[in-house]
């Protein structure tokens, strides 16, 4: 998927999430939940935050830490695995784990 199209991809998955909303940083988008900053697109790939409870799913499928650069390392953001950004449900379920955390 061209990464021009990833963004409105990922806002039309996530559409039913309360006053979700995208803002430009780290060189990509922030993704919010009302004031709550859950994930990132970046270089078309979505990133969640993670909290104790939701690393394990992460780690279990090897998902990347967000770092767009050797400087700037987000741990607590992981790369959602494939198999979930094509599951429209999982999608959402997980993005709504991220809010809670």
């Amino acid at each position: 998927m061209p990464v021009d199209s990833f963004l409105p991809f990922v806002l039309e998955r996530l559409a039913t999430l309360p006053e979700l909303r995208s803002k430009r940083m780290f060189g990509g988008y922030g993704l919010y939940s009302g004031k709550v900053f859950f994930g990132i697109v970046f270089d078309g790939r979505l990133y969640f935050k993670t909290h104790p409870a939701t690393l394990a799913g992460y780690l279990d499928r090897h998902a990347e830490v967000f770092a767009p650069s050797e400087k700037q390392v987000l741990q607590n953001y992981r790369e959602v695995p494939v198999e979930i950004l094509e599951d429209a449900d999982s999608l959402v379920i997980w993005a709504k784990a991220a809010v809670q955390s």
